[in-house]
């Protein structure tokens, strides 16, 4: 269930709000850890540490280091902040946090009358690694005010993304909101329903992205992977009056046969869950690439359920390298994987139309 071994602390290499990066001796080899401040108190140089190493001992990926459970050095930490709330309930580090919906909540008023995202774009998608071509693209060519909604689904700590730290740092992303069992947002919410209504209300948000943090789960298998909850949120989006449009996973450098083209998680989310007629953008590419996109598309049946939009996604390259953002989506960047960031652009290019009532290039299977 979980490998937990004794370590030292060797140096501290990043800190970020709610997070120290750290290397540490196990048994006399060196390795990463992180370290969670608000969870687990401060570290120093020198302190011996417990360790959780089950993610190192299994060899995964965006959390393949170890995690710190507790200092042994003895100090306590007394409890801190506001909040009734509880966020990982019922485990050992269950933490309060001041849930925008509760009674001692400044915004108590103001989410107890929110019931409507007002038609107000919110790009749904399943891979952490979405968030930066998207923010990067709204900011630089609409201007909009852009916030994150993250999910539970992967990461539950928000301050293990290096990405949201680096895009508010770079005035790309305005704020963000983290629910369901995720923390660390500018506000916590208990669902996916209310955190979008903070976004909006709170937080003045015109355009949405929710996506959940770095780590996706998958099988392998049809529905055995936590992307599934893309098509619950654009349900979600629609029941409380916004636009939802679904980022569709397209990659053509992906071996895998199922993340081939359009992803099987896009395919099983808009074939199986998703029951609402949301906006899906594509990418224009090349001839080849866009006819097997379209066969994928025929193959489930959904070119009457669903509004598809050909969008022209190049602008995410030069926005990318202007803000000088380096990402990567299972390991590949922009030059292995261009179909990924030009879907991501492409998305973003629609949610900027809507927000000026530009018109959509809608395509059909004819």
């Amino acid at each position: 269930m979980i490998s937990i071994k004794r370590g030292r602390v060797v140096s501290i290499t990043s800190v970020r709000p709610g997070i120290t990066e750290l290397t540490v001796d196990v048994g006399g080899k060196v390795a990463r850890a992180i370290n969670y401040d608000d969870l687990t108190g401060g570290v120093r140089v020198g302190e011996e540490v417990l360790l959780n190493t089950t993610a190192v001992a299994l060899g995964l990926g965006s959390g393949g280091v170890h995690f710190v459970i507790a200092s042994l050095e003895g100090r306590e930490k007394e409890l801190a902040g506001k909040g009734h709330i509880m966020k990982l309930r019922y485990t050992p580090l269950q933490t309060r946090v001041l849930s925008v919906e509760e009674e001692d909540s400044p915004y108590r008023d103001i989410m107890t009358g929110a019931d409507s995202l007002e038609g107000i774009p919110v790009l749904v998608g399943t891979l952490h690694s979405m968030l930066a071509p998207i923010c990067a693209v709204l900011k630089e060519r609409a201007g909009s005010r852009i916030i994150y909604l993250m999910t539970d689904g992967a990461s539950l700590p928000l301050a293990f993304s290096r990405t949201v730290s680096e895009l508010k740092t770079k005035g790309l992303l305005d704020g963000t909101v983290t629910c369901g069992n995720a923390f660390g947002g500018d506000l916590e919410a208990v669902n996916v329903y209310s955190g979008m209504l903070a976004a909006r209300h709170v937080m003045q948000a015109e355009v949405i992205v929710a996506l959940m943090g770095p780590g996706i789960v998958g099988t392998g298998s049809r529905w055995g992977f936590t992307g599934v909850e893309q098509g619950d949120i654009l349900n979600a989006v629609a029941t409380l009056g916004g636009n939802p449009i679904a980022i569709p996973r397209i990659s053509f450098a992906d071996r895998r046969a199922r993340h081939h083209g359009i992803s099987h998680h896009t395919l099983t989310v808009l074939s199986r869950v998703c029951k609402i007629p949301c906006t899906v953008p594509l990418p224009a590419l090349e001839e080849a690439k866009l006819r097997e996109l379209l066969a994928q598309l025929t193959e489930f049946n959904l070119w009457p359920r669903y509004r598809f939009v050909l969008e022209d996604g190049s602008p995410v390259k030069a926005c990318l390298d202007r803000h000088h953002l380096r990402v990567t989506t299972m390991g590949r960047g922009i030059d292995e994987d261009e179909e990924f960031f030009l879907t991501c652009g492409a998305c973003a290019e629609v949610a900027r139309k809507l927000t000026r009532g530009e018109e959509l290039h809608v395509i059909n299977a004819g």
